[in-house]
């Protein structure tokens, strides 16, 4: 991506929300029911192009298509990737995506209690029982046809596509197959490669969405809660190897990762257990991306601008932070964000900074008109800030 030497360039992390009838019928096609695949296809075509009208004209600088054509986690991974089998647990039984051994968890069981009543934790799994391979082909040149289509006369500064890294699908299957976890991983990365290629390779950026680098710690029942953080650190730094193998050689400057620790719909949680962004930065560093996204808006990160003090962002490199949040339904005033855009200015240099979001605001927010709204916020917002950092 091109920086901005006289404003505050603006962008989102990814998700808007789906008109009806496409969520209908992505669903229909995520549990395998019978739905009009024409029809479909136009809708998403229809919708992308929508989407990326709406972003430009509330003034977004670096688009993406609005991930109308995903579903859930586990659609995204069965979507990709071939060699799994689906198992469905009935309640009490199986693998679970959250478990009373996560850290979050132990401290605070009953507000979990009553979510999991809710039927919030995940029952399918996938399970690698052979060879893993990349089946995504048709899907991936969809949107990126489509993304492609409706750019194709608005000219924004950039066009983004978001996808999903190797450690945070792993997350949501179970390996059968292969010697040992590693390779397991591995073998992720090398599947998804062929995704993020697809997208560079037709002029697009790739936004490689990565949450449960630093949402593990707290939140992933795999991650045993006796660990130290040094004892986390080597388990993250495997999967930051991971996602270098998968970046491969794509270009540098076509790769943006996100990460952030959950993207809960209101309310958000507890979050007592994020891990703080100091003990994961230097190895977010280590990735060979151009832009890293990180959720900088909410209550629990707000106060780590500070640690750029500290760990200077390598030159070359691009900060987007969060300066809206899903965690709320309440629209963040635009001298709010214009003043978490200075702080973050001041430790990395303006050049540096493109306003961002927390996560996916779009699809999590109670109405899609309070994501439009927090995105013209940020807008304005971001004006304010470009006029105190280069006019002052």
């Amino acid at each position: 991506m091109d920086r901005s030497t006289s404003r505050i360039l603006v962008t989102h992390a990814g998700a808007l929300a789906k008109p009806d009838d496409v969520a209908a019928l992505v669903k229909s096609k995520e549990e395998g029911r019978p739905y009009d695949e024409q029809l479909l296809e136009r809708r998403l075509r229809e919708v992308v192009a929508e989407n990326v009208k709406e972003q430009l004209a509330v003034g977004i600088d670096v688009i993406n298509d609005g991930e109308p054509s995903k579903g859930s986690f586990n659609y995204y991974v069965r979507d990709r990737i071939g060699g799994l089998v689906e198992r469905t647990f009935p309640k009490g039984e199986g693998p679970i995506s959250l478990s009373p051994n996560a850290r979050e968890v132990l401290d605070f069981p009953e507000y979990f209690a009553e979510r999991m009543g809710s039927g919030a934790l995940t029952r399918r799994l996938f399970f690698a029982t052979e060879p893993l391979s990349y089946i995504g082909s048709s899907t991936i040149r969809q949107d990126v046809e489509n993304l492609n289509l409706a750019v194709k006369e608005t000219n924004p500064v950039a066009a983004i596509l978001p996808c999903v890294a190797p450690g945070s699908i792993e997350h949501w299957m179970r390996n059968e197959h292969y010697d040992n976890q590693e390779d397991f991983l591995f073998a992720i990365a090398d599947v998804m490669h062929e995704e993020y290629k697809a997208i560079t390779d037709a002029g697009l950026t790739v936004q490689i969405d990565d949450p449960d680098l630093p949402h593990a710690w707290g939140h992933v029942y795999q991650i045993d809660p006796n660990w130290t953080i040094k004892d986390y650190q080597q388990y993250a730094e495997l999967r930051v190897e991971a996602l270098n193998r998968s970046i491969g050689d794509i270009p540098e400057e076509q790769v943006i990762v996100h990460f952030c620790w959950g993207g809960d719909r209101p309310p958000s949680g507890p979050h007592l257990h994020d891990l703080p962004l100091e003990h994961v930065i230097d190895l977010i560093y280590k990735i060979k991306a151009q832009a890293y996204s990180i959720a900088a808006a909410n209550p629990r990160h707000e106060w780590e601008w500070e640690v750029f003090k500290d760990h200077p962002l390598p030159d070359g490199k691009i900060l987007i932070p969060g300066v809206v949040s899903q965690y709320t339904d309440t629209i963040e005033h635009p001298r709010t964000i214009a003043q978490r855009l200075v702080r973050y200015a001041s430790v990395v240099g303006r050049e540096n900074v493109i306003a961002g979001t927390d996560c996916g605001v779009g699809s999590r927010v109670s109405h899609p008109k309070i994501g439009w709204a927090k995105f013209s916020s940020m807008v304005e917002g971001a004006s304010i800030a470009s006029t105190e950092l280069w006019n002052s």
